[in-house]
């Protein structure tokens, strides 16, 4: 399954949220958050998230692993982490990179972008190709971002970015083996309240996975998310930024509902940077 959109269900930070910098310069802070990861009410994983923005350039790192009664039957770890520039307002990401362990091997991805087009992309190890698998062409490379950074939405304005705007937008994603879209749709707005940190308006957005290429149409798990109708992203704002990043992710299987939920979400202002000749104090 799509790396961005099931990694949750054992023990990763989701690698879905959103941004708004209406003026680059101000927005500048730090998230560290940590996750809990269930599947029908049972303990599966745990993860943890920490997002940084400067004036001039981001860095967003996620890991996670199994945990409870799952990693009896199966261990695994994820990491993953983006960085990139802020240009004009606007998150370009230069690289992806990700490595995904279980019991048996060890998956490492590299992605190098520029200007929204992929440059260079690497797996290891290689995985014999599906001649079924519809092929992703020099075309797909272009306008899209990385599954971390592809996730990041730019709210227009200056108001409040905690609202259905947040959710008004189609994403492009290239995870180094698929082409596919994440479809948000604004849902409703919730209150929650962490158990250490943030405390305050979520905004809920459904999210819906349409493939475009590198998939193989006949699997199982492309045509079941694919027909999802239930899949939700709440997210919440990052202190002194328009940034927004996700609080709890739900995805429905068929074995029960995973759900990814902050159990800290710890947001603090980081200080301008001294422009070049200015004495600071």
């Amino acid at each position: 399954m799509p790396w961005s959109v099931f990694r949750p269900a054992i023990g990763v930070a989701a690698t879905v949220f959103a941004v708004s910098v209406a003026d680059p310069a101000l927005a500048q802070g730090r998230l560290d958050a940590r996750y809990s990861v269930t599947l029908a009410g049972v303990p599966v994983g745990k993860g943890a998230w920490v997002v940084d923005i400067a004036e001039n350039q981001f860095t967003a790192a996620a890991s996670g692993t199994t945990a409870g009664l799952l990693q009896v039957f199966a261990s695994g770890q994820v990491s993953g982490a983006s960085r990139g520039l802020l240009v004009g307002g606007n998150l370009v990401p230069a690289t992806f990179a990700a490595s995904i362990t279980s019991s048996k091997r060890t998956e490492e991805i590299r992605i190098t972008l520029g200007s929204g087009d992929v440059k260079d992309v690497s797996i290891t190890p290689e995985t014999p190709d599906d001649p079924e698998r519809i092929p992703v062409t020099e075309a797909h490379f272009h306008g899209v971002s990385d599954p971390m950074t592809g996730s990041l939405i730019r709210v227009a304005g200056t108001g409040n970015p905690v609202g259905p705007q947040a959710c008004q937008r189609t994403t492009p994603i290239f995870d180094g083996r698929m082409r596919y879209n994440l479809q948000f749709v604004y849902k409703r707005m919730e209150q929650v309240r962490a158990e250490k940190g943030y405390e305050g308006p979520v905004v809920v957005c459904a999210v819906y996975f349409v493939p475009v290429a590198g998939f193989v149409p006949h699997r199982s798990s492309v045509k079941y998310l694919s027909a999802q109708r239930d899949m939700e992203v709440w997210f919440a704002p990052v202190a002194n930024t328009r940034v927004l990043v996700p609080y709890r992710v739900s995805i429905p299987t068929p074995v029960g509902t995973g759900v990814m939920q902050a159990t800290q979400f710890v947001s603090v202002a980081q200080p301008r940077a001294a422009a070049v000749g200015t004495k600071t104090q």
